[in-house]
């Protein structure tokens, strides 16, 4: 297949971008580079260094005799030149990465808020518009977020996407009804995703666009197979209290001696995949598109459920690291409980990678390789979601009235 990667020099898009080369697929990745600005702006840097995007696809086609074709386009603001590009291409599947991912980072201030929703909701809109314009028949594979869901315990297992409901009419009969599940986003960029349902429901059932959905968990890890085939084809991996995930945060400040911040009571409850589970699951996902006039395919993409507090005491056991409860900047339930079906990927084939303690080794070790680039003072998670709770963060920004335990 044509494939067009859109944000494929990004966390999850490079190395889907190189496991789907491998196959022999034409990949072809659109990006505005957006991200290694943003690492300027906040003045922090990926702790793996990374080569520019030219030359990581040289070195890939060294390795491999494969090629990359890279694209410098901002799918939010240049519209005409996306839908010229699809309409010259005509690539078989678009999946779709190009959209700012960090919570934390679009809670910063106003203008991140605003750029966030500018730079999500429009990309997205954008590639559906210029679909539809084009007459491309691609199949559309889009990384979602299971924070669409909200993380409220209902005591029931969240449903891929769909919720069967029953309601009375006026003639006091009951009928079903099937709706999206009901969203409760938590921050700015997982109200975007949830806009991005929307716009897929509708442009699904009034053009018949063929669109998979991905909900997807916390990534953890750092390496796939492709990016261990040469350094300089590693992948980014973020450390700092806004792109950082948090499992990956832990097990950097445990190489660093920098004591693992769990914030409030570390009962929040997150659905978590590694790396090379993620890029597998595009491949599933790709390999099962909906025929033009389904109902958009959602996947839940995770596969294991932790608290956050269980993982920080894991990795303080396999490592020594001490554990520091900090004051929550996010505006969230303390403790919450997450059920989650994923019973499609499974289906397909899928055969989940868990957490275990050579892959979280894995991450220490490189954390350790490159320790030299970390910025100690970028470690805490500052971004606050509200005015009073930001001044309490700042209050208390060590967490003096929590505890510290080893």
């Amino acid at each position: 297949m044509k494939i067009a990667v859109l944000g494929g020099d990004g966390f999850v898009g490079w190395p889907t971008t190189l496991h789907l080369s491998n196959q022999g697929h034409e990949v072809h990745i659109l990006d505005n580079l957006s991200r290694r600005w943003i690492d300027t702006e906040l003045g922090v840097q990926s702790l793996t260094p990374m080569d520019s995007i030219q030359e990581r696809c040289r070195i890939w086609r060294e390795e491999t005799g494969r090629s990359i074709d890279f694209h410098l386009i901002d799918l939010a603001k240049e519209f005409e030149r996306l839908k010229s590009w699809l309409a010259a291409e005509r690539p078989d599947a678009v999946i779709h990465f190009a959209e700012q991912r960090a919570a934390p980072y679009s809670m910063k201030t106003d203008r991140h808020k605003v750029y966030t929703v500018d730079n999500n909701v429009n990309a997205t809109h954008n590639l559906l518009a210029a679909l539809v314009e084009t007459g491309i028949d691609a199949h559309l594979v889009h990384l979602g977020t299971m924070g669409v869901y909200g993380y409220s315990s209902v005591g029931a297992a969240i449903p891929e996407g769909y919720l069967d409901v029953e309601i009375t009419n006026l003639e006091g009969e009951k009928k079903g009804l099937e709706i999206l599940y009901p969203t409760r986003p938590g921050s700015v960029y997982h109200m975007t995703k949830s806009l991005d349902q929307i716009l897929f429901q509708f442009y699904a059932q009034n053009d018949g666009l063929r669109i998979t959905d991905l909900h997807q968990g916390i990534v953890w890890g750092t390496h796939t197979d492709q990016t261990r085939r040469h350094e300089q084809l590693i992948n980014r991996f973020d450390y700092d209290g806004d792109y950082g995930t948090v499992l990956n945060r832990f097990l950097i400040q445990a190489a660093i001696g920098y004591p693992l911040t769990v914030h409030g009571t570390g009962g929040q409850t997150r659905a978590f995949i590694h790396l090379q589970d993620c890029v597998r699951c595009i491949e599933l996902a790709l390999s099962d598109a909906p025929e033009a006039g389904d109902r958009v395919r959602i996947f839940n993409q995770m596969t294991e459920t932790h608290r956050v507090r269980d993982l920080a005491e894991l990795v303080a056991k396999m490592t020594g690291a001490e554990i520091a409860y900090l004051p929550n900047p996010r505006k969230e339930a303390p403790e919450n409980d997450l059920i989650v079906k994923n019973d499609q990927f499974l289906a397909l084939g899928l055969d989940p990678i868990t957490l275990a303690e050579g892959l979280l080794g894995e991450v220490v070790d490189v954390a350790k390789k490159y320790a030299h680039r970390i910025d100690r003072k970028r470690v805490p998670a500052v971004s606050a979601w509200t005015k009073d709770i930001a001044s309490r963060v700042e209050s208390d920004p060590e967490g003096k009235r929590l505890k510290s335990v080893s």
